[in-house]
């Protein structure tokens, strides 16, 4: 009968290890998937902050530009008035 008894607790303790096995596999999976997650959101944030730093760094080379033009055209208008003075 002890015999019995041993057999029992021999199959328990199998069944606990590969419960414990599957549970390890489990929370490894979870772990992983976690940190592919983290990863792709450092990268997200990384490419996110050098677009914004490109918009922002192409919104001041389109006000630079803005400028050079509008001095541009107010010399071809002062040029205009002094052309029309000499007509």
């Amino acid at each position: 009968m002890a015999r019995a008894g041993g057999i029992t607790n021999a199959v328990n303790v199998g069944i606990a290890v590969q419960a414990d096995w599957e549970n390890r596999e489990f929370i490894s999976h979870i772990s992983l998937n976690v940190r592919r997650l983290f990863e792709f959101l450092v990268q997200f944030v990384k490419l996110f902050l050098f677009f914004d730093l490109q918009r922002s760094t192409t919104k001041s080379k389109l006000a630079s530009l803005n400028e050079k033009l509008d001095t541009l055209e107010r010399r071809l208008e002062l040029l205009e008035v002094q052309l029309d003075c000499f007509r």
